[in-house]
Formats: structure tokens, sequence, C-alpha cells
């Protein structure tokens, strides 16, 4: 036997003997090679070794739904795809597509059958052209399933291999230390064949949890994945994976066998023929969030969750106080991963990982600011009683309407700064659709779904979008055209690889600074943000540009030399650069 093979087996078995200590791990291990390599299937015979080649300064990824376009006549998905290809086309080079599969609530995130596509959205082959044309991103939805799945009927009816697959526990067990997002309750009774049984709904009673605890549960997601895979899909991201192993008498987050399901699937992405990167969506405090890096054997990538609030407090304060000091503190990705990038998601402003970074006071600042802007917040149950806001709803676009002074001007100028810090920084940039295109808050959408979240999940009406597209002086035109441009500097710069050497400068409070420097040291980048209303002009010696070499701003073309000063405009961004 190949020493790949054996090296796979042993690290396989080990595993499953974490997971599932009292069952055969040999004859499960059997299973799993079973479910994830099906007959037509072979894994590579040693596994990709951790490096910087999965990625690169190319990769940038844009976040939609399969219906955030709309028309009334044509298939979303057919939308969508003429859309990537006519305005995305060497801005990014991947897509993530939000749940594309039948579901009946939080939009798409309670799944009705992960083997089909919403034929209200299109159908496989849709998916498939865009993921012919781009990196192609799905959710693979894995701590709960639709109250009306055929999987919870079918529990319902006492159906084998059903009876099994959800997490049930009883009213009277120590629940009171478990982590939850949401303030509904966590247990919900439902009649079935055996009696009435009490579920486990982490988000909500129509997101019943699955009980992972049962192996036929983790085979059963491992199909799908392969499916997933097999259709084109890349990009895998684990939706609320830090939630899916549960115990009574602990928080139920983070526990050690959700870490081991998680090396589990990263053991199979490393076997896979197919090039599969791992994502893990965990809204939580950064050393909680940075946990699912493991040591280099869990995800390839965690979203940097931080980022959104504190980006969002530089800009409504003016400051990059905070932000300069959490990016201080950052450790750089280890090998063979890396960090996502963003400001806006379909979800809102998550405020979880902005604690113990963000005093109180600046929280309610920001809190204040937004509701004066049209924004909304929902809240979350904390263990033992009481509620804290979970997150700021609002598009990213109209959560800068306005500053904590008041100041209501250059909101597109401090749009476009606040996007370009993600371009910057160490790690890969995502954009979501409704920040590429400055939409608006959707309040009839609150009003008319009674949901907070719909208030960032518009569907643009295709024609008119168009039209706002084709004339320069809309913000839907000036903010794509800025972004998309810049994204195309972006990706010629070996500096801003994913990798590359990071440093964070504290020049000003006003200035959030960077220094890049690509893996082969050829180029550096100095990345300046000014995050305020102010002019700022930055010292002659501020910046360590090395004499003798052409200095030179790709954003505006400007050269400098090595002491001389650097002046910014309200709200400006520099690239400067030893080489253009």
């Amino acid at each position: 036997m190949a020493q790949g093979t054996v090296s796979f087996s042993a690290r396989l078995s080990r595993l499953l003997q974490a997971i599932y200590p009292d069952l055969d791990c040999e004859i499960l291990g059997s299973k799993v090679v079973e479910a994830f390599w099906p007959e037509g299937n072979h894994r590579r015979k040693r596994p990709r070794t951790p490096g910087n080649t999965l990625w690169s300064e190319r990769d940038a990824l844009l976040i939609t739904y399969g219906n955030s376009i709309l028309d009334g006549s044509h298939k979303p998905l057919d939308l969508l795809h003429d859309f990537v290809l006519s305005h995305m086309k060497g801005v990014v080079n991947g897509v993530h597509i939000l749940p594309f599969f039948p579901y009946t609530s939080d939009d798409g995130f309670a799944v009705t059958d992960y083997r089909k596509v919403n034929p209200e959205l299109g159908d496989w082959a849709d998916i498939r052209r865009i993921g012919g044309a781009f990196h192609l991103m799905s959710d693979m939805v894995l701590n709960h399933v639709s109250s009306q799945s055929a999987w919870f009927n079918a529990y319902r009816q006492g159906q084998a291999p059903y009876d099994r697959f959800f997490y049930e526990a009883a009213p009277d067990q120590d629940l009171s230390d478990v982590v939850r997002p949401r303030t509904t309750p966590l247990l919900q009774p439902v009649e079935t064949s055996g009696g009435v049984k009490h579920v486990w709904c982490t988000f909500s009673h129509d997101q019943v949890d699955l009980n992972f605890e049962n192996p036929e549960v983790l085979l059963e997601i491992l199909r799908i994945i392969r499916l997933h895979i097999d259709k084109g899909v890349r990009i895998i991201r684990l939706d609320a994976v830090a939630f899916i192993w549960k115990k009574a008498g602990t928080t139920s987050i983070h526990l050690p066998e959700t870490h081991a399901i998680v090396q589990l699937l990263r053991l199979l992405a490393d076997y896979a023929v197919e090039t599969v990167v791992l994502l893990t969506e965990t809204n939580v405090p950064r050393a909680e969030n940075l946990s699912y890096f493991g040591n280099r054997n869990e995800a390839h990538v965690v979203y940097n969750f931080p980022l959104p609030p504190l980006i969002l407090h530089a800009m409504m304060a003016g400051s990059a106080r905070f932000l300069l000091k959490w990016a201080r503190a950052m450790p750089p990705a280890p090998l063979g991963c890396a960090y996502l990038n963003f400001t806006a998601s379909h979800d809102g402003i998550g405020m979880r990982p902005a604690e113990g970074v963000l005093p109180q006071g600046e929280i309610d600042q920001m809190i204040d600011c937004l509701r004066a802007g049209g924004g909304l917040v929902s809240m979350r149950s904390l263990p033992g009683g009481g509620e804290a806001p979970y997150e700021l709803n609002c598009t990213y676009f109209d959560a800068l309407s306005r500053t904590f002074e008041g100041n209501e001007a250059l909101k597109v100028e401090r749009f476009l700064c606040s996007q370009t810090i993600p371009m910057s920084l160490e790690g890969i940039p995502a954009f979501y659709i409704h920040a590429m295109l400055a939409t608006a808050n959707d309040l009839e959408a609150v009003a008319r779904r009674g949901m907070n979240r719909a208030i960032n999940r518009h569907r643009w009406d295709y024609p008119e979008l168009k039209a706002r597209l084709a004339d320069p002086a809309s913000d839907q035109a000036r903010v794509l055209a800025a972004l998309s441009a810049r994204l195309k500097v972006r990706a010629r710069q070996a500096a801003f690889h994913p990798n590359a050497t990071q440093f964070t400068l504290h020049l000003d409070d006003r200035i959030f600074a960077i220094w890049r420097q690509s893996l082969d040291r050829a180029q550096s980048i100095f990345a300046l943000h000014n995050v305020s209303s102010d002019g700022v002009i930055l010292p002659p010696g501020a910046l360590n540009l090395i004499e003798g070499e052409p200095w030179v701003d790709l954003l505006s073309g400007e050269r400098f030399e090595a002491e001389e000063a650097v002046p910014l405009a309200p709200y400006q961004c520099r690239w400067i650069t030893n080489q253009a």
C-alpha cells in the first residue's frame, strides 16, 4: 500500500476516533471514502501541501444572491450571468452565489433540498455556466435544514435513517450557557410519531439543527459536498459551522468535535483531485474566529469579521485609531491559509467581532449614527438572560451617509475609501453586490417581509439598474466604475498577494496606513487611506520611500520623491509603489 494512502487512512481514522469514539472507525472510514469519492471518482495519491499558490493578487470575489437582479421575464441566474460577464469580468474572478437551493425562509438558509437548484432561479446548467467563467463559491448550510424539508418530515414520521437526523434535548436540561445569535427559544416542541420531541433550533424554528452525533448525517453532508464539487463548485462556505456539535451544559459553540469535523473536511479537500477551498463562516470574536485555521489543518480561508464594524467606525468617527490598533495585533495567516476581507454581506454588520476592540461608548455612537440614517439593529440573547446588539442592519453605502459629527457631505468618497481598505489588506477581498452597486436601504422590503436583514437584500430591476449604470452621474455608475478600476489595478500588483508581507504604520489617527511587500520582496506598496473629512499632509520622511527608486501613486498617477510631503484629500486613498 502506498505511503500516501497509509497516511490518509491513519489521519482519517484518527479524526473519526475523535468524533465517534464508540464506533468502528475503520468501517466508518470506508463509508466516508465511498461518500466523498463514489464510483467514478478517485483521490490524489498525496495531499496538497500548504503553500501560497491556491490564490494570488488576481483573486477577488463578488457576493450575490441568485435573484439580486430581476426583470420579470428571464431566469434570475441568466440575468446574473449577463451582469457578471458584462460588468465583473476582469474586475473579480470569483462569484459567491448565496444559497440557490429550494428553501422556506431566511432567504435560502432554510434549505429543503441540497441537491436541487431553486427552480425560481434556474437550474444546475445555469450554475455551471457561471462556474465556467468564474471561480464558484456556494454555501454548505450544514448546521440546519428547513422544518419543511423532506428530511424533517421523515423524522416526524419516524422513518429511518431520518429519525436520528435531528438534535433533540429535554427542556429540563441545563442549556443556560448555550451561545446563540438569536433571541427565539432554543428548543421547539414538535409532534412526531413517537410523541412530542423538543428539537434544537440555533437560529429559528424553521431551521432545525442536524445531529452530527449520528455519523449518517456526516456521510449525507459529504455526499452533498461531492455533488456540488461535481457541479463546478470550488470554494465551499461552511455556514454557521461553529454550532454543529451540541452538548448540554456547555456553550455548544466551537466544541472539539466541531473542529475535528472541519479537519476531516480539510483532509478530504487536500486529497481531492479538484482544487477545493474551505471557507468557515464564524461571526465571533477574533481568537475564536482564528481558531478555525487550526494547525494549518482546518479552513483554508476565514472571514475577517472584525473589518465591517471597525471600518464603519473609522469612517464614522474620522479616526482609524481602533482599526489601527486591531491591525497591529492581527497575525499573518498561517502558511496555506488566507483571510477573506469584506465590509458588506447579505447579513448585517456583525458586532460580536468588535467586542473587546471597540469600547461600548464607541459602539453606542455607531448605533445612534446608524439609526439616524435609517439603519436598524438586531439583538441576540446573552447566556443567563439579557440582550446585546448582534448586528447592524443597513446597506454599507447608506451606513456611511453621515459621520458622528453629522456630516453628510462626500458620501461617495467616504464609501469608496471604506471599500478600498479591504483591497489593500493581507487577504482576498470580497464585495457584496449591493456594495458594488451603491444600493440604498430597502425599507419597503423590511416592512413587507418583516425582517431587518431585508434592508440589505434589495432586488434590482435589471432595466432600471442598466439605466442607472448608463448615467455617469448616478451613485451606481460612480461607485461601480471607481471600485472596478481599483480592483483592476490591484490585480496587477504582486505586493497585494493575499500572503504578501503586511506592516501597520502609525502616521496619523486619520490615516489607516499599511506597508505591503511582495513575496519576492521586489515590490513595496504604501497603502494610505484618509478616513476623515480633513485634508491631511504627511510630512517629508513619514514614509520610508527608498531613494533612487521611482515612487508612484497607482491610483492617481502622481510621482513622489523620497523626501517629499504626501498630501491626502478628504477620504482619499493612495497606493504608492516602487514598481508601477
